[in-house]
């Protein structure tokens, strides 16, 4: 059973029970979910296939048979079991689980041969036989048997964790959030300025925080239903990006109103009179529609929240440049569609004769590559989608003199674009290295067929010119905006894609272009005590070319750009 599937099954066959254990709780079922199959997805989906009885099912959710040296919290032995009150009991218990587990777990068979080992972890959540002492019954009367109990347990740890994370007084926590409480249930502390690389790590390097992370991506595409479906019928290789949050109607409703350039949001209520740009968090164009949170009439600033391009924004905006909107409207939420055109507005590729191969060691130009044994993107899983986007990159090899079609030139030409596009398209995701003319654009709208002909009905797409195509084009081919460092790096720590595009003020001059990719054991990207992105890990060509780096400098916020813009692409 794939995690899809099997994180549906368990959303439909425990979705009322969860949905009430939840309430009032700063947890959601969907955060369960991710845990549940974290902790023993690998057996209750192995057991769900061989079609057994629900009960059997969570009565053979055990595991864990780690001794010391590995294992420092009672009981590290038999012995010491066995020396507890009413521990030889407990032991038999134990031991008869790990017997009737292994028969259908094949990664047990050689453990279980071991007469001295026992399971120390009960129940779909892995309930651990350290709290034995403490509360014996829940072991030896088997209430891990009951889903209800197993949450019960689940819920309690939850809240200790979140008072280790220094996180007990809020009643909402953000997904990011409750990734580093689910880190804390498994290790005792997270410790955010690390991200999600913590916690138990598994035989294929991912993390436990990697994993729920995924894990609750996951659960958030799969609604909870009889037959359980998923929201987005997306492909099984994307990865399972958020959808675009929404922005809660009011009737105070306000539109920007500017000529001939944009209104900055802001982070803080204020300008910088030394770097105006230091605390914008977007541009706002004329027309785009804000709902006000705070501020009066007379203030400078209005609290705005607001979305663009699917990028979920709240700051602060100057008022005299917000006008009220007499007849309140819902704000759009642009949505990436799920599949590319096949019609009208179409991907277009620049035509290569028969036989033509572009290689990374020709120059930069207006084809696609097209080399023999060229690595791709087209896994199920984040970990595997990971490591082909890490392949990707070292294939690509940016850095490497021998490949000319990324070296700048002495004329000060780079191809930040090339290289981003290339990324991309390695990916199986689309970002023009050629597009379509504004005469071809008119026709293709009409419906009618088009040639790509170079310089007649396509051109080539500087950094500038894809600037405004994910702006006018993108959430046709599945782009979305996001608005912060963190989302971003944590859509491509999923196998996903993620860009960063500045425009520049002189459209004569060069744009930028770089995209942002899954941090690795060795490369990662900076982080501030709360967790917060601060340096995404990015890779370019460009006047230096690196495969990774991550720098807290906003590059894009330097004074020869006009605006900016994070990408993300499933």
């Amino acid at each position: 059973m794939k995690p899809r599937d099997a994180i549906a099954w368990f959303k439909t066959t425990f979705g009322d029970t969860l949905e009430e254990a939840v309430a009032g709780t700063p947890f959601s079922v969907d955060m369960l979910a991710a845990i549940a199959y974290q902790e023993t997805g690998y057996i209750w989906s192995v057991l769900v296939d061989k079609q057994l009885s629900l009960q059997k099912v969570l009565e053979l959710c055990v595991g864990d048979t780690i001794d010391a040296p590995g294992r420092s919290e009672f009981p590290t032995s038999k012995a010491q079991l066995v020396a507890a009150p009413r521990g030889q009991e407990m032991f038999r218990i134990a031991r008869q689980a790990l017997v009737d587990m292994a028969q259908y777990i094949p990664s047990y068979t050689k453990v279980v041969r071991n007469p001295d080992k026992f399971c120390h972890g009960y129940g779909i959540f892995q309930y651990d036989l350290q709290f034995f002492k403490d509360d014996p019954a829940f072991f030896l009367e088997k209430k891990w048997c009951d889903i209800a109990a197993c949450i019960g347990k689940l819920l309690v740890e939850l809240r200790e964790a979140m008072r280790r994370q220094c996180l007990a007084n809020k009643s909402a926590l953000s997904d990011t959030e409750k990734v580093y409480v689910a880190i804390a249930y498994n290790k005792g502390r997270a410790k955010p300025a690390l991200g999600f690389k913590q916690g138990y790590k598994s035989d294929d390097g991912r993390y436990y925080g990697e994993n729920v992370f995924e894990y609750l991506r996951i659960a958030q595409t799969i609604g909870v239903g009889a037959p359980a479906k998923l929201v987005a019928t997306s492909a099984l290789t994307r990865a399972p990006l958020p959808p675009p949050t929404p922005v809660e109607a009011t009737d105070d409703v306000y539109e920007v109103d500017v000529r001939g350039s944009t209104l900055r949001l802001r982070s803080e209520p204020r300008i910088d009179k030394r770097d105006p740009r230091a605390n914008v968090i977007a541009e706002l164009p004329a027309g785009q529609m804000v709902v006000r949170i705070s501020g009066k009439k007379a203030d400078e600033f209005f609290e705005v929240e607001t979305s663009l391009n699917g990028a979920h924004f709240r700051g602060f905006a100057a008022a005299e440049y917000l006008r009220p909107v007499k007849v309140p409207k819902a704000i759009p939420v642009v949505a990436p569609a799920a599949v590319a055109p096949t019609a009208g507005i179409v991907a277009v590729y620049m035509p290569r004769e028969a036989g033509m191969i572009t290689r990374r060691a020709d120059s930069a130009g207006p084809y696609s590559l097209n080399e023999p044994g060229q690595p791709q993107r087209d896994a199920e899983s984040a970990a595997e989608r990971c490591a082909q986007l890490a392949a990707i990159i070292d294939w690509l090899a940016v850095d490497k003199p021998a490949h000319k079609r990324y070296q700048p030139t002495g004329g000060g030409t780079t191809f930040c674009n090339a290289y981003t596009h290339d990324y991309c398209f390695l990916a199986n995701v689309y970002l023009p290295r050629v597009w379509w003319t504004p005469g071809a654009i008119e026709q293709l709208a009409k419906g009618e067929t088009v040639e790509p002909l170079y310089g007649k009905t396509i051109d080539e797409q500087r950094a500038n010119d894809l600037f405004r195509w994910l702006r006018d084009f993108g959430p046709r081919f599945g782009w979305r905006q996001t608005g912060t460092l963190t989302k971003l790096q944590e859509a491509a720590n999923l196998g996903g894609i993620g860009i960063i595009v500045a425009q520049r003020k002189i459209d004569g001059k060069s744009g930028h272009i770089v995209a942002v990719v899954p941090e690795t054991d060795d490369q990662k990207a900076k982080r501030d005590s709360d967790g917060s992105v601060t340096g995404a890990l990015q890779s370019q060509a460009g006047v230096t070319n690196f495969r990774y780096r991550a720098t807290p400098t906003q590059w894009w916020k330097g004074d020869q750009f006009a605006d900016s813009a994070f990408w993300i692409h499933a």
